[in-house]
């Protein structure tokens, strides 16, 4: 039963967002780099993880190393690619090792948060979901650590005749525990990287397993292991060495393949297809199912560790079939092609719902922020509002690379903004920007994934010069970030 808001709110230097793989990361640096800052962790679900503890479906694992997709402060010493479970535990091992658990509060459910120039401080209205009580917080900084996709509901498009289907639709965001497949016959809808982990991890246990997908999508395989990783180790060599040298490995060869995605796209395009058509039997149709029209890197590359997804494919158990939705039918999925596929499950792997800053009313002096109408100041910062900040992460290297920088970036900012005296920071298109082109978020020439397509319109714009714009690229921002120039006009300290 909700219980009337308090009349003390419960004061924080800092307050973070979101106790998945940025806000864990952010409260470490927060406490290494700016000791004596009092700050809260307001988490909405039950404990730590975000991503890898909402995700429930079977096989759930990183589609990234966790040499880069793990913080640069705390080694990783499991196989590249890792399970849930295995993300979580590492999570667990961070808030433990930094002593941060007593910082975090659960079932946290945040609906507004308001700045007022009167006192320089954001006030967060609060919801524990476990009782109901109403919770008031106020904070000098607020860092957005939530995210971008509703934890609620996946995105389902609305094809014709979903209500006529007598089988069940299921969401692997929303995987629910009582779905038993033993034996069944399975449509898996889509080709992104939760459909390459979902297929090999039910072809066994199903019948069959079709998957549907209107375009084919970029593989690349490997062993789920890492030879300099595996030599070092050998060599009794310290992880905390291992961990930067390999970091630094991988790193070196994203930037090669990204690089190349740019100058020779058709070498990296025959080259990706080319090693996903040696997992495949002899005279297997990778023209039709595994040769995309785009350019590399144009969506996220989905790895396949051990090509375990087409192993699946090679004994018979699950299979491809690529065309258009016409229609469902009472039985399963007639494809625009005429033939009509049937099934007792099928499963959405069609992606999420872009959620931007968590879905939360903000206001401004008393005024709503509308982020669309802002302009962002480097991929994290708004203009207009001040004391904010977003983490965002990359999409063609592991997000937490970024979320390491911005939490760099945010504890020098906060520092900058004590020794000048001030208590709010607030990013402005300066005299010199006033003919700048305004554009959306991001490129779709550059990139284009379909949850950003189908939110770019909640998205804050960008300019044209690299303050005002989310580039994307981490080989660049390693070096800029830490160097920016705090004083350059963008940011107005007050």
């Amino acid at each position: 039963m909700s219980q009337a808001a308090p009349t003390e709110a419960q004061h924080f230097d800092v307050l973070i967002v979101g106790a998945g793989i940025s806000g864990v990361g952010a409260a470490h640096h927060l406490t290494q780099q700016c000791p004596g800052t009092s700050f809260v962790v307001l988490e909405a679900l039950e404990s730590f993880g975000g991503t890898w503890l909402m995700h429930k479906y079977p096989g759930i694992r990183s589609d990234s190393d966790l040499y880069t997709f793990g913080y640069r402060f705390k080694p990783w010493t499991g196989a590249p690619i890792a399970s849930a479970e295995e993300i979580r535990k590492y999570m667990g091992e961070v808030i433990s090792e930094g002593g941060l658990e007593p910082h975090i509060r659960y079932q946290h459910c945040i609906s507004s948060a308001s700045w007022s120039d009167d006192t320089n401080t954001w006030t967060i209205e609060a919801t524990r979901t476990d009782t109901g009580e109403q919770l008031r917080f106020t904070t000098n900084f607020l860092w957005m650590c939530q995210g971008y996709y509703r934890h609620a509901e996946g995105y389902t498009p609305d094809w014709p005749g979903m209500d006529r289907y007598q089988g069940r639709i299921v969401h692997p965001q929303t995987w629910p525990d009582d779905l038993d497949l033993t034996g069944k016959n399975v449509i898996v809808i889509g080709s992104g990287a939760t459909a390459a982990t979902l297929v090999p991890n039910i072809a066994g246990q199903c019948n069959h397993v079709t998957v549907l997908q209107r375009s084919p999508t970029y593989f690349w395989t490997g062993r789920n292991a890492n030879e300099v990783a595996d030599m070092l180790r050998e060599l009794d060599i310290d992880e905390t060495w291992i961990h930067e040298i390999v970091r630094r490995k991988i790193l070196h060869d994203q930037q090669a393949i990204t690089q190349l995605s740019f100058t020779e796209p058709e070498f990296l395009r025959t080259e990706l297809i080319n090693g996903v058509r040696a997992h495949l039997p002899e005279g297997y149709d990778v023209d039709t199912h595994f040769s995309p029209t785009y350019r590399p890197w144009r969506q996220r590359l989905a790895y396949v560790p051990d090509g375990d997804l087409f192993a699946g494919i090679s004994s018979g158990k699950a299979s491809m079939v690529t065309d258009h939705i016409d229609t469902f039918t009472e039985k399963g999925i007639l494809l625009k092609s005429g033939e009509e596929l049937t099934a007792d499950v099928i499963i959405t792997a069609t992606g999420f719902n872009l959620s931007v800053l968590g879905d939360i009313d903000f206001s401004v002096n008393g005024e709503p922020v509308d982020f669309a109408n802002t302009v962002t100041y480097r991929g994290m910062m708004f203009t207009g509002v001040p004391n904010l900040l977003w983490v965002f992460g990359y999409f063609r290297a592991s997000w937490t690379l970024r979320a390491d920088l911005i939490s760099d970036f945010v504890c020098r900012l906060l520092h900058h903004m004590e020794d000048k005296g001030a208590h709010r920071v607030t990013p402005a298109l300066r005299g010199t920007d006033a003919d700048m082109p305004i554009l959306d978020w991001i490129d779709p020439e550059n990139f284009n994934p379909g949850y950003l397509m189908r939110g770019m319109h909640l998205l804050p714009k960008r300019g044209d010069t690299p303050e005002w714009q989310h580039t994307q690229d981490y080989w660049v921002e390693k070096d800029s970030l830490p160097a920016a120039d705090l004083d350059d006009g963008c940011l107005v300290y007050e």
